[in-house]
């Protein structure tokens, strides 16, 4: 038999492949499967020659070409098929091996996995991804999730074709169960929050600055010298400069404006309703991709009454850029703070033990909201473990004080101009319910309380209370 390998993967669609070749080129002998037999054909033909492969044409075959413990990547569409991989080669396993969930998978599926394959002897590591197709060939960031042991034998491998960072690797163990996936789910959250607060800036300074797409790229390429420094800034400075072949117009015109959506986003949301956490800025960036698909609402609403757009000149559309920037540095930050504070009661959930300092590590390099600020969300948690909330640290508080008056004038701007910016008004709003004194709640739970009788609390006395409405609205404690 030829050399055993140290890896298998099975799945060789375009992330399954490069992963792959990832581990091969980092020195990993590592066996490649597709349902598909041509598929795996295919790669060798194509990819051999760039590491040491093993072609597997059956699950069986590619069991036995590995070393124990055996490790499996798979890397096929989530749900069903996964579901399917796992069921074929369960049963082909020894006690100890180890099956590695590499795709999108929602967390709860890969908590009902681990248990069944902890119950036959075998480790499940359902871990996130991120990166993309190039994150993948060339290092991606990593999350791992599952046994700690698992991680033992596992975890050197990731490490090592992770992206790195000033010689860290962009990989950990996340934590048991989910967890991998569950902080894969919230980074891309985080990331559907990011890409709308980049669109709305560049909606700001298109139809209020006046801008065409090629200055407002050149706008981007100043931000990306700064604090605001990132992937997303960067390649959309890329996407503006563009110019369409066929039409020879600015490439982002001739798009049409819908924006797709895998579900991921909207998987953050509804799992944050589920534990209580507000994510209102990764919220809105769902419902913003939602709402754009929906040509039909759109079409009948375009004659509704609204101020006509006039863009601003002169000294006042230099401040307008100079208030944007300030305004997506600290709606970022909100929305990345929103997302920490969903892993942190996530944690606490699932019993998980997340370090959330270690999250901002491992998201420097590799994923796709890599971002020159996750050093200091980072350092935050390292001054601070139990830090409630990014917004509570001494230098983020600083700036988004310095930050909140040209935060304020945007959010207004827009609204005297019928400017869509649900992520920056979702951000400010949010900013502005945690420092309140008091909120309109007490109106809220005296309402429930009267139609509800569902009661309510004192600030002077100790216990739950409901007023009796419908009589002498006497109180009695419940």
């Amino acid at each position: 038999m030829s050399k055993l390998a140290q890896v298998g993967v099975t799945g060789l669609a375009v992330m399954g492949r490069n992963l792959a070749r990832n581990f091969a080129r980092n020195g990993y002998t590592v066996a490649v499967h597709n349902r598909s037999v041509g598929r795996t054909h295919e790669f060798m033909e194509r990819f051999a020659e760039e590491g040491e492969f093993v072609a597997a044409e059956s699950a069986a075959d590619l069991v036995a070409s590995l070393e124990r413990p055996r490790r499996v990547v798979i890397m096929v569409k989530a749900g069903g098929p996964t579901d399917a991989v796992i069921d074929e080669l369960a049963p082909l396993l020894d006690e100890g091996d180890v099956i590695i969930d590499g795709g999108n998978a929602h967390f709860e599926d890969t908590r009902r996995r681990d248990e069944a394959l902890r119950a036959r002897g075998l480790h499940f590591v359902g871990t996130g991804i991120s990166g993309g197709e190039e994150g993948a060939l060339n290092g991606p960031s990593i999350m791992p999730g599952g046994s700690a042991e698992a991680y033992e034998s596992l975890g050197p491998m990731l490490e090592k074709i992770s992206a790195h960072v000033d010689g860290t690797p962009c990989c950990t163990h996340v934590g048991p169960g989910g967890a991998g996936h569950f902080v894969k789910m919230v980074h891309n959250g985080i990331e559907y929050a990011d890409m709308q607060l980049i669109a709305e800036s560049y909606d700001l300074l298109r139809h209020a600055g006046g801008l065409e797409p090629a200055a407002i790229a050149d706008v981007f390429r100043g931000w990306n010298e700064g604090r605001l420094a990132s992937y997303l800034v960067e390649i959309t400075a890329e996407v503006l400069t563009h110019t369409d072949a066929r039409t020879g117009s600015a490439f982002v015109d001739v798009i049409q404006d819908q924006a797709e959506q895998k579900g991921t986003g909207r998987w953050t949301v509804q799992t944050a309703l589920e534990l209580g956490v507000p994510v209102s800025g990764i919220a809105e960036a769902v419902f913003a991709r939602s709402l754009s698909g929906h040509g039909d609402l759109r079409e009948a609403a375009r004659g509704l009454a609204g101020p006509q757009p006039a863009a601003l000149s002169g000294e006042d559309a230099k401040r307008l850029a100079e208030d944007v920037e300030q305004a997506l540095y600290a709606s970022k930050v909100v929305s990345y703070a929103q997302g920490w504070n969903m892993i942190s009661v996530g944690s606490r959930e699932y019993g998980w033990d997340v370090d959330l300092g270690a999250m901002a590590t491992i998201w420097r390099g590799g994923c796709i909201i890599r971002a020159a600020f996750l050093d200091r969300i980072r350092n935050a948690y390292a001054a601070d473990p139990a830090l409630p909330t990014l917004l509570a640290d001494a230098e983020f508080s600083r700036e988004l004080a310095a930050a909140q008056d040209a935060w304020r004038r945007v959010v207004v701007t827009a609204a005297e101009l019928g400017i869509p910016t649900p992520g920056f008004s979702a951000a400010l709003s949010y900013y502005d319910a945690l420092r309140a004194e008091r909120l309109p709640a007490a109106v809220t739970q005296a309402q429930r309380d009267y139609f509800g009788a569902h009661t309510y609390r004192r600030t002077d006395v100790e216990g739950s209370f409901h007023t009796r409405w419908d009589t002498n609205r006497d109180e009695e404690s419940a």
